[in-house]
């Protein structure tokens, strides 16, 4: 799993609530167990017009936000099914960050688990958020994992809190197989002591 430790791009604004993950990645799309190419599909229905052409009018159809890195979304993204493929496909359009008020706990523990950090921020430190990213080109924020900040174009800073052992995580590209073997020796030396007494 790729490090988060830094972040520096173009945040997009989604004033919208309670966008599920049907609405992040279509059920036509999960027919695969392959979490490349994915990002076509993302928001598709709201993306695409119905012959297939892009929506103009869809954030990250507009020229400004069309290589965003991070998402300010509204409150409780990604409810709904548990489809892993939600975070996939954020992951490979290139978003790796979104930033809401709250988020479906089991959409914000694949986030992590996918290397993508998902930030809970209160009403109000959104709504600064969403000013910040409604500035088109400019609307550019600064991700600090390890100082848990978050930095506006203008060089205002909000602090965010994280889970010691999310931050640990994605700070080192963990995923729970990584973490598995971080013990590897420990697994290792056990197993030789089974083996030993015989019971392996």
């Amino acid at each position: 799993m790729e490090k988060f430790t830094t972040l520096e791009g173009v945040a997009a604004p989604m004033r919208i609530i309670n966008i599920d993950t049907d609405r992040i990645i279509p059920k036509q799309y999960l027919k695969t167990i392959k979490r490349t190419g994915l990002g076509k599909g993302l928001f598709s229905e709201m993306r695409y017009n119905e012959d297939g052409s892009d929506n103009p009018d869809f954030v990250l159809n507009r020229p400004a936000y069309r290589n965003a890195k991070i998402l300010v979304v509204g409150d409780n993204f990604g409810c709904g099914s548990s489809r892993e493929h939600a975070p996939w496909a954020l992951a490979d359009f290139g978003i790796r960050c979104v930033i809401s008020t709250s988020f479906a706990d089991i959409f914000f523990n694949n986030c992590a688990k996918n290397g993508i950090l998902a930030i809970v921020v209160s009403p109000e430190d959104l709504e600064k958020l969403f000013e910040d990213a409604e500035r088109g080109q400019n609307a550019t924020l600064s991700i600090d994992l390890e100082a848990q900040t978050i930095r506006g174009p203008d060089g205002g800073t909000l602090h965010f809190d994280i889970d010691p052992a999310r931050k640990h995580n994605l700070l080192n590209g963990l995923d729970e197989i990584g973490l598995t073997l971080e013990r590897a020796s420990a697994i290792d030396a056990y197993e030789a002591k089974l083996a030993e007494r015989g019971w392996a």
